[in-house]
């Protein structure tokens, strides 16, 4: 078939080849688009000089045909460019003639990304690369949350050619492909049964499906819809290569696919498409009558600006040149000279075309934005949009979108299969399938624990991990069929590692690293960790100087400076008031430090007069009443704790002595501790409490070992049996605890886990541990075994220290005050400016402050104790004297002297002295003895007052 523009002498004839399956529904749409582009475009643009020429080629849905149609149309024909072919099995053919010849191979309808790999600067891709479409997928996978998706798709180039990049592109969201479903493009409607009643088996309920035939895409989803697959829990999604033209699908094959999911290239809507859809489907019935129920889609615009692009390419380069014979034999090969203009032309192509921005960098046309539709009784209904920028987004304005998007929120409300409004799990437990197998690793502990029953020859599975397990598999919201497997062989001993469990598997299984590589752990249940179990030892009378111990160093200083710190205060307090704290400096100072000292034991003789003094003891008494008990209660501690000491507590010592240490057999600590620089000959293995006991008491030295190592829960269930013997010393290795272990990407991951929390936060937990972890002993428990005997520090009484100290500073600043206004008229005399000195003041002052307090109720009861023995002694009696003169010594009235002398004065019976020491006339006094006995104080530094005043008085 050729198809010629008509022509006048004055333009110039471009030939052009087109190859599609002209008897297809997209070859027929694709050919009507492109004779509208170019009657459209030379009628706008009359003046050019150029004009295309199509020679169409029937590729009869066939490669080979293809390829020989664009030999043919190279060789023979001589064209300049070739439009097409349709499908991208027909393109690695084509694009390979087109690179030798160098003539531009512009293809509207083949999207796998295959094609670019071929990497020919002549292919030009004048639509979406299917790989553009995969982060719209799998944004749509994570915005649900799903985990495991499987692609259903053609299996040729088409179908293959997306699958590397979307199976990235879910991983890039945390969601893996677990199996593939491939369709053979010629498969029977059995044949495609058979594969979905593989997939109904099958715990995955997420179904991506990548196809361009729509006649084999529609028996797909009949046959799913008949079999039960577009039912409540089941997800669909469609890629573009379906729902781009899903107008087109019958009726009753849209029915089949209520509640499917598709990705679907936008295209704005102009006023210019509207009356060119119109125009097109009035033209396209005219020429096939028989074609009903027609509509256009994103190819046949491709098609259209496609052409309108290699026209424009035409006109740039010039028709003089294209017109005349351009294909020459070079080396047996048909050279184009015009094709690398062409293509130059094609690259720097910009322009809005019917179906958006038209742009061909890289050969390729630029990703745009993708609808996400929903299929329901009213046809497809859009509930979302994609752009590469901004993620999914309800409206396609998303300017103010500050992060790309994935989140369900952003998605329009959906009807899922089965007319569903509740998001699929996306997965399911196939109820017409077995059992699920849980491996259970053989242990006899209280963790997991195998009883044999012979006569039924089974095994019952008890223990700690399996009722955790049961009361999670309980609380889901849905059934989970299951049976424990022992891992074991027929001896009873484990079938290999740990670490060659792959399967689910329930047990002491503890959460590492290098496990996560090949399986996928719940949250952990129980905490654990790799910890040291040590012997114990008496060290109680190896230490000469434990008494040392309770209080640490910076306690034992600031107590003794406070010690002394109070005796001075003491001393200054009680010096001008009490005897006791007077007499020569090393009396002074031994008596001061004694008194201080004595309080530790409350044995203080020396009786304090000042209140101030007094307030200050009471405060410091308390202080040490609480060091000392607190002392006491310290040192007993550490006198019945400190006799158990870990023999070693510190793992490099044990490497570097060349110690012997034990593991339990079949676990991963052996390789922990090789990873530590243990080596070989120092490593022993056990494989029971009671072996590992043995062990321990040999000692390293006699056969046995230093210390062993195993998980921390494991360590506690030794201790509570030999607590009195053993301690655990010290952690070496952090783990994340038990955990349930599944297949990588298992989706019963995320709900075991959820209710792992629910278990372990609620009342089943506790009886849980109480009927397995919390059995009756007589050891205390194993957590208490490390004793903490810290000295107790500074930290601990820094608060009992101010307050005696602010206590101390606040009497002495009140006697200090005190002292200085009573001794005013003394202190503050008027010094001689040439003889005076602020040293001289100072000392004037300590010597006033040195004298005593002769105004005290010390001294003051002292001289009147004196004076009544002198009284005694000289006082004859009242005969002897006369009756008319009495003798009577006034102590009484010397406090109230100005200078504060004491006086003797001659009363009248009547006075008040007179009654206080008793008769007159009993008391004849030898007034010459009396003045001369009597003891006379004055001042330092001041002359001696006169003798005492002596008022006689006659009767």
């Amino acid at each position: 078939m050729l198809a010629k523009a008509q022509i006048n002498t004055t333009l110039t004839p471009v030939n052009v080849g087109v190859i599609l399956d002209m008897d297809s529904w997209y070859g027929k749409m694709g050919f009507s688009c492109i004779q509208m582009a170019l009657s459209d475009f030379y009628a706008s643009n009359s003046h050019y000089k150029t004009r295309l020429v199509l020679h169409v080629r029937d590729s009869k849905r066939d490669v080979v045909e293809a390829a020989v149609a664009a030999q043919n149309l190279i060789k023979n024909t001589e064209v300049q460019a070739i439009i097409g072919p349709q499908n991208s099995m027909q393109a690695n053919f084509v694009i390979s003639l087109g690179q030798k010849a160098q003539v531009p191979i512009i293809s509207f309808s083949a999207t796998s990304p295959s094609l670019t790999s071929l990497r020919s600067e002549y292919f030009f891709r004048a639509a979406q690369n299917d790989s553009a479409q995969v982060k719209a997928i799998s944004a749509v996978v994570k915005a649900f949350g799903w985990k495991q998706a499987v692609p259903i798709y053609v299996d040729n180039e088409y179908g293959e050619g997306i699958i590397p990049f979307l199976i990235d592109a879910l991983q890039d969201v945390d969601a893996r492909v677990p199996y593939r479903s491939v369709i053979a493009p010629l498969a029977t409607d059995d044949e495609i049964g058979q594969e979905l009643y593989k997939l109904m088996t099958m715990q995955t309920r997420v179904f991506i499906v990548h196809m361009s035939q729509i006649s084999l895409s529609s028996r797909l989803f009949s046959k799913a819809k008949e079999i039960g697959m577009m039912s409540e829990g089941y997800v669909w999604i469609i890629t573009n290569g379906i729902a781009n033209p899903i107008s087109s699908i019958e009726p009753s094959i849209l029915d089949s696919m209520q509640g499917v999911l598709g990705v679907k290239t936008y295209i704005p809507k102009t006023k210019e498409l509207e009356n060119f859809a119109v125009r097109w489907k009035r033209t396209f019935q005219q020429e096939n009558p028989n074609i009903t129920n027609v509509d256009l889609n994103v190819f046949g615009l491709w098609a259209y600006d496609a052409a309108s692009a290699l026209a424009t390419a035409v006109e740039k380069v010039g028709g003089e040149n294209l017109g005349s014979e351009q294909i020459m034999n070079a080396s047996s090969n048909l050279i184009s000279q015009n094709g690398p203009k062409l293509r130059e032309v094609l690259l720097e192509a910009r322009f809005r075309g019917i179906a958006g921005e038209f742009s061909l960098p890289n050969g390729q046309l630029r990703s745009s934005t993708f609808q996400i539709i929903n299929l329901n009784d009213n046809g497809e209904r859009v509930i979302a949009f994609w752009t590469p920028e901004n993620g999914l987004g309800r409206k396609l304005n998303s300017t103010n979108t500050v992060e790309y998007s994935t989140s369900m929120n952003d998605l329009g409300p959906i009807i899922w299969p089965g007319d569903q409004t509740s998001v699929p799990k996306g997965w399911e437990i196939p109820t017409n399938g077995k059992k699920m197998r849980i491996g259970v690793p053989v242990s006899s502990t209280e963790y997991v624990n195998f009883a044999h029953d012979p006569s039924t020859n089974t095994t019952h599975v008890t223990g700690y991990c399996i009722d955790i397990f049961n009361a999670v598999m309980e609380s889901l919201p849905y059934t989970v069929r299951y049976e424990f497997i022992p891992f074991a062989k027929p001896d009873g001993r484990i079938a290999g590692t740990y670490n060659d469990l792959f399967d689910a598997v329930v047990g002491d299984t503890t959460i590492i690293a290098n496990r996560s590589k090949y399986v996928d752990f719940t949250l952990p249940y129980t905490e654990s960790g790799v910890s040291m179990i040590v012997p114990l030892r008496d060290s109680r009378r190896r230490n000469a100087w434990i008494f040392l111990k309770p209080l640490s160093w910076d306690l034992w200083i600031t107590s003794f400076c406070f010690f002394v710190f109070i005796g001075f205060v003491v001393w200054l307090l009680e010096h001008r008031v009490s005897d006791d704290f007077r007499g020569p400096p090393s009396h002074q100072i031994g008596t001061s430090l004694w008194y201080a000292f004595s309080t530790m034991v409350f044995a203080q003789r020396e009786i304090v007069i000042s209140n101030c003094t007094r307030f200050v003891v009471i405060i410091w008494v308390f202080v040490v009443l609480i060091l000392t008990q607190s002392y006491t209660a310290s040192l007993a501690s550490l006198l019945t704790v400190q006799q158990l000491q870990p023999t070693v507590t510190d793992v490099n010592k044990l490497i570097k002595n060349g110690e012997k240490v034990g593991y339990h057999r079949d676990s991963f600590v052996s390789g922990i501790l090789k990873e530590m620089k243990f080596k070989e000959s120092q490593l022993k293995e056990y494989e029971s409490n009671e072996r590992c006991d043995e062990l321990l008491s040999k000692g390293s030295a006699n056969g046995g070992i230093a210390a062993a190592f195993d998980e921390t829960p494991y360590m506690k269930l030794f201790l509570r049996q030999y607590c009195s013997k053993y301690t655990m010393a010290a952690s070496i290795y952090k783990t994340d605890g038990f955990g349930f272990v599944f297949p990588i990407g298992s989706p019963l991951v995320t709900d075991i886990s959820r209710a792992i929390l629910k278990v372990t936060e609620g009342e089943k937990m506790k009886e849980i541990e109480s009927a397995w972890l919390q059995k009756q002993t007589n050891c205390p428990d194993s957590s208490n075994t490390q004793v903490s005997s810290d000295s107790l520090s500074l930290a601990n009484f820094w608060g009992l220290f101010l307050i005696a100290g602010v206590a101390s500073l606040s009497a002495l600043i009140f006697s200090i005050s005190m002292f200085l206004y009573k001794e005013r008229q003394h202190i503050f005399i008027p010094f001689d400016p040439d003889q005076g000195s602020i040293w001289s003041r100072l000392c004037h002052i300590l010597m006033i402050f040195d004298g005593k307090d002769l105004s005290s109720h010390t001294f003051r009861r002292k001289a009147l104790q004196d004076q009544r023995s002198i009284d005694s002694a000289h006082c004859a009696g009242a005969s002897e004297a006369s009756t008319n003169i009495k003798c009577f010594a006034c102590t009484s009235s010397y406090s109230a002297q100005t200078d504060n002398h004491p006086a003797i004065f001659l009363e009248s019976p009547e006075t008040p002295a007179s009654r206080e020491y008793g008769d007159p006339s009993t008391m004849n006094c030898q007034l010459s003895q009396l003045a001369t006995s009597i003891e006379l104080v004055g001042y330092p530094n001041q002359e001696r007052k006169n003798p005492i005043e002596i008022d006689l008085k006659n009767s």
